[in-house]
């Protein structure tokens, strides 16, 4: 007997130390019985929290979701520093001196706003169309090349607690941030090194820990059960404004790829913002469009039908 088709929409999986974000992929692509499904954020190995995998045709809203500031709890640990900027590494200078409370409060200082960040060199990032990671891993001589510096900004950076080793850091910060150069940075302004030695990913966009699928779960639990957990489709990107399309006609429309009137609209929006949903008139989401050059019209950036 076939299994029905799993629905659309996004499962958030609370992700365990040890696996690749690629690993927790495969996991529920082999439990749910999909082939369309992917993430919305990397996550190191070591890292845990939130992870929204996105399923079906939710898949074609993964850069929008991606895109989302994220919430984590970050442990470093002062006096040392390694070639991955986290307690993985291999250890590259040591240090006896240790901070004081007051001097993490005030290094955390420059850390906070909209500023430069230059990702580790064991990143993902390109450096002339090759992984930074793969550079580094080839470098004979122990010296590495960090990619160019990103433009970052980081909303709350606080100190949650301090054992005179270590401290707990909260942050909001949007996509592209990373947290092991944080880490790595702040130990440098303090003088003596730091590393990452735990990392919990506790918000991602729209998705908090609250409705997150142990990644256990996935595994054990039944497709219709972890089908009662997924956030439907229509339901996704609730920042966006909406506008609703007037009839079936009006659908047909958006799917043979013209611009939408204001007439098309049960009712217009006084301005139009960057990017807003589409939504038929069953509640359905039918697409995600921008501002026309045709002023008052839309034109549509993806359709969903």
């Amino acid at each position: 007997m076939n299994r029905l088709p799993f629905p659309d929409g996004v499962l958030v999986v609370d992700k365990t130390p040890g696996p690749t974000s690629h690993d927790v992929v495969a996991v529920a692509r082999r439990a749910l019985g999909v082939s369309r499904i992917g993430h919305t954020g990397t996550l190191d190995p070591m890292a845990t929290g939130v992870l929204p995998l996105v399923i079906g045709r939710a898949t074609r809203l993964a850069q929008f979701l991606t895109a989302s500031d994220k919430d984590y709890e970050a442990t470093v640990a002062f006096g040392r520093t390694t070639n991955t900027y986290d307690a993985m590494g291999t250890v590259v200078t040591t240090s006896g001196e240790r901070p004081a409370r007051e001097q993490i409060d005030h290094a955390l200082g420059r850390f906070r706003g909209t500023f430069e960040q230059t990702p580790p060199a064991f990143s993902a990032k390109n450096i002339d169309g090759e992984r930074s990671y793969n550079i580094a891993r080839k470098a004979k001589d122990g010296v590495v090349v960090r990619p160019k510096a990103v433009t970052v900004t980081v909303r709350e950076l606080d100190v949650m607690s301090f054992d005179g080793e270590t401290a707990v850091l909260r942050m909001r910060v949007t996509a592209g941030f990373y947290v092991r150069a944080l880490a790595h940075d702040l130990g440098a302004t303090l003088g003596m090194g730091g590393v990452l030695t735990a990392l919990r990913r506790t918000r991602s966009g729209e998705f908090g820990l609250a409705g997150a699928v142990p990644l256990a779960e996935v595994v054990q639990l039944s497709r219709e059960t972890l089908a009662g957990r997924l956030l439907p489709f229509s339901t996704l990107l609730p920042e966006l404004p909406a506008v609703t399309l007037r009839g079936p006609e009006h659908v047909a429309r958006v799917k043979n790829g013209l611009e939408v009137a204001p007439g098309d609209l049960l009712a217009a929006l006084s301005s139009l913002p960057e990017l807003v949903r589409l939504m038929g008139p069953d509640g359905t989401l039918v697409g995600l469009a921008r501002p026309a050059k045709t002023p008052g019209y839309l034109h549509c950036a993806v359709v969903f039908v």
